[in-house]
């Protein structure tokens, strides 16, 4: 199967698996996560077709949107075993699908120059406009308010917690993930990128305070 192929087929499954998504992890921001991988291996000279498989298929296994993370990952390497005949391309798609999550705290460092890209071009998609909306999105979808000044951002350092969708608040959210994201992008077009969303959330920030409170506050 020609690689051109093996991509639109790709397109087609994530669409099928992704599309009645609600929190904020649809098919748009799977197009978008491959859109920003392949322009990113561009210019970090990494290899473009690794890099776009691995982004469409890689909220296919997420693990918040089925029963558990071996299920998901289950379903994108028996997927990868009907669609793709090279065992070194399917093991490499799957090694960054495994290890790209942030997982409450940054996840584990990327082995290879395609998950780094990949891992990258994700979390830019939960920076800047894209991610403000996105954490709204979930925040409802989960059920957890946008904002109470008497809940403060938690320690994000175990899964378990990170996990735990009752507790906490969207704009804790920026804390306890977001405004991280830019300290642990990977490659120099990832950084670039990062810094001008990171100060677009900044921005919002100060203008979300001091709407909250008619008066300004200081950002935590």
């Amino acid at each position: 199967m020609e690689d051109t192929q093996i991509i639109a087929e790709a397109e087609n499954f994530a669409k099928e698996q992704l599309g009645q998504d609600k929190t904020g992890h649809d098919w748009f921001h799977t197009d978008r996560v491959r859109n920003t991988a392949a322009l990113i291996a561009e210019m970090e000279n990494a290899d473009v077709f690794i890099c776009t498989v691995a982004a469409l298929l890689h909220d296919v296994a997420d693990e918040k949107l089925n029963p558990s993370k071996e299920a998901g990952l289950n379903k994108v390497h028996n997927w990868l075993k009907k669609h793709l005949n090279d065992e070194e391309q399917s093991g490499h798609i799957m090694q960054i699908i495994e290890t790209m999550s942030f997982s409450g705290g940054g996840g584990e460092p990327m082995s290879t120059l395609e998950g780094q890209v990949v891992q990258d071009a994700d979390r830019l998609d939960a920076l800047g406009a894209i991610g403000i909306t996105r954490v709204m999105v979930f925040s409802g979808a989960k059920g957890r308010p946008v904002y109470d000044p008497e809940i403060p951002p938690r320690d994000e350092s175990l899964q378990k917690e990170y996990r735990d969708y009752s507790k906490g608040t969207a704009v804790n959210h920026f804390y306890e993930k977001l405004l991280k994201l830019k300290d642990l992008m990977n490659t120099a077009y990832g950084r670039k990128l990062a810094e001008e969303r990171h100060g677009f959330m900044l921005s919002f920030l100060e203008q979300f305070y001091k709407e909250w409170n008619q008066g300004g506050q200081k950002l935590l």
